[in-house]
């Protein structure tokens, strides 16, 4: 029990920064780029690059290369349905 609740602590983490959420939730429909990213975000490369590097350690994003872009995508199933139940509660369509 103690193993999974600091596991579970670790990925809430992830999830209690805004940036790091945004780009999460940004991958719930499917693969994107940096570039695409950026442009979903309103971000700088430099700001998302870090932010993705810091999401593959955690074990939260992968990557896969797509000819010269690299395609990033959710990991880790277990963030997806927290991740669509934050959207439903948090975003609520107008």
């Amino acid at each position: 029990m103690d193993a999974a609740a600091e596991e579970a602590a670790d990925v809430l983490k992830s999830l209690s920064n805004p940036g790091r959420l945004r780009i999460l939730c940004a991958l719930v429909p499917g693969d994107l780029t940096v570039g695409e990213l950026e442009r979903a975000l309103g971000a700088s490369q430099s700001y998302v690059s870090g932010q993705l590097l810091r999401l593959r350690n955690e074990g939260l994003v992968a990557s896969d290369r797509d000819g010269r872009s690299m395609r990033y995508r959710l990991a880790d199933p277990r963030v997806r349905p927290l991740l669509e139940r934050i959207y439903e509660l948090f975003c609520p369509e107008a």
